[in-house]
Parts: structure tokens; sequence; C-alpha cells
């Protein structure tokens, strides 16, 4: 029986590429022995993407779309169209080309080589070296402290074996960090390396404050060792508080006419102290802001349009 791969493609406001995205990977799937669908989960774009996508999906069966009702985040989106992938394997890739749907026989081949899981990474990239230092700092930072380890310079493109994919839809995480549930869920992980281009056309919908987001999922679903941290620096720096504060009472008992305490001693003290109180309640903000997500339990999108899919409704978690 011929084995079935689903490409999964998330989009938002990709008007300028879906077309050749579309074009490269029937493409590539059109050359290879297998049988296909492919995805695209369009976040609510603003543009004509969604209009793009309803137009080619009468003329490709093959192509099934599903249109969020409002823009879900760079997270959830992707995630959920994943999870709808009926194949033998699923692969993912970025909307924007740079992710190259050419990579699609190399995560094949090292699936059909018994990886259930693979994952495309960027050691080199076209951006800019100070990104490229920042993510390479926080992939080192964050493996150090992860309680599994994570893959470095993931870029979120690969594939998943449907068993992986069975795996995921149980865990039913309302806000997912998928690179980091693929390596908690255990299955040896094989790596395609490639040279990220530059995005050739559109604006990245990608900012500072979505990296951030990333970012301290990364930290808040895989490590505890941040709040372990601020306990034990807290109790450090209440000793260094307790070992100052009878120093200078030791000082002013002995040089009672001549010992100041003055002012500037006290500012910085409490200053340090505001500054590192701050620091610790955002982090632990972070912490209780992902535990209130996972106990709301809200859907991870809400479909509005499901256009070429069968009337069984979708394999995964219901999300609308």
């Amino acid at each position: 029986m011929t084995k079935r791969i689903s490409v999964v493609t998330p989009l938002y406001n990709e008007e300028e590429n879906v077309v050749e995205l579309c074009d490269r990977i029937a493409a590539v799937m059109q050359a290879l022995p297998y049988d296909y669908e492919h995805i695209c989960i369009d976040n609510c774009s603003k543009d004509r993407t969604a209009a793009l996508l309803r137009e080619r999906a009468t003329r490709d069966p093959r192509l099934k779309v599903i249109i969020n009702t409002r823009n879900f985040g760079h997270i959830r989106s992707p995630y959920y169209g994943l999870l709808q992938a009926s194949g033998d394997a699923a692969v993912i890739i970025a909307g924007d080309l740079q992710d190259p749907p050419e990579l699609i026989p190399e995560f094949i081949g090292k699936w059909e080589s018994g990886y259930k899981v693979v994952m495309a990474v960027k050691p080199e990239s076209t951006e800019s070296s100070l990104l490229q230092s920042v993510r390479k700092f926080y992939y080192r930072s964050v493996n150090r402290i992860s309680e599994v380890p994570l893959i470095d310079n993931a870029t979120g493109a690969g594939l998943y074996d449907r068993a992986v994919l069975d795996v995921l839809r149980r865990i039913d995480d309302p806000y997912p960090y998928a690179r980091g549930l693929v390596c908690e869920i255990g299955y040896p992980i094989a790596t395609v390396q490639f040279t990220q281009p530059r995005r050739a056309r559109g604006v990245t919908s990608q900012n500072f404050y979505t990296l951030y987001d990333l970012a301290m999922l990364g930290i808040t679903k895989h490590s505890r060792v941040p709040l372990r941290l601020m306990t034990m620096l807290g109790f450090a720096l209440s000793c260094l508080s307790l070992l100052v504060a009878f120093g200078y009472l030791l000082a002013k008992l002995l040089f009672w006419n001549n010992f100041e305490l003055g002012l500037a001693p006290v500012l910085i003290g409490m200053f340090f102290f505001g500054a590192m109180q701050l620091f610790f309640v955002g982090l632990l903000g972070e912490y209780i802001g992902a535990i209130q997500t996972q106990v709301r339990k809200m859907p991870l999108v809400v479909e509005a349009e499901r256009i070429n899919f069968s009337e069984a409704g979708p394999p995964g978690p219901p999300g609308g």
C-alpha cells in the first residue's frame, strides 16, 4: 500500500509567496512515490492569501484549506494544522519559503531509515550576526537548564511520524512548545542542516514579542531551574543582608562617635533588592501565566472555513 505524506503549511499574510509555495510543494511531492495531501492553515490573513487558497483548492483536490476565525498566534495555529494531518507522516513547512520545500525528500529519507522525528536546523543563516549570536546564546542557556535536551537552531520545519502525532493529540496542550514536546516524547531525532535564505517577498510577522514569547515558552515548559534559582538566590541574599546588618551594628558599637551609616549604601541596597524582586516577580508571573493558559483549556483555534476535507472531521482534538 502506498504511504501517505501530509504537508502542513501555516500562513499569515503570504499572498506574495503562497502560489509559488504550493507550486514548489506540488512539484516536489509529485516526483516522489507517495500519496500526499497539502494542508494550508490560514491564520485570518488581512491580504488575499485566503482568496488565493480558495481559488486553487477548486482546481487541486490535494490542497486542503483551514481558515481561522481570527489570528490565534504563531504557536497555536501551526500546531493545530499539524494535528489535522491524516498521513503516515506529516511534514511542516513555513509559508515564507525560508524553509525550502526541496528539503522534503531529505526529511522523508531520514524517516524511511527509521527516525520518527526529523527536524530542520540552521547552524548558519543569512540573518544578522547579532541575531545569530542571541539565538545561539538562547539555545545554549535553555539546554543547560532544560529537563530534556532540545535541538539547537531548530527552525520548526520537519517531519513527524503518525505515532508522534498520536502522542501529541493525547497530550492536548492548549499552548504547546512543539519543538520541546517532540524532544520530551523521547523518540530519536534526526536533523537536516541547511542555510536559511532571507525572505524574498512579503513582510515577516515575527517581531520582538513573538520571539520573546517563544523563548519564554521554551523555558517555562521545560525547566524549573529558574524557580529554584530564585529560591536559592533569595536565601543567599537574605544571608548576605543579615551579615551586612550585623557588620554595621558591630562597627557602630565599636566606633559609636565616629561611624556614620551614610545614605549611599541604603539607596544602593534598596534599588538593588527592588530590582531583584521585580525580576523574580516577572519570572514567576511567566510560570503562573503558563499555568493559567493550561487550566483554561481554550481550543487551539476556531475554524471559520474548511475546504476539501472529508465529512469525517479532523483527527485531532476539537478546535472549532
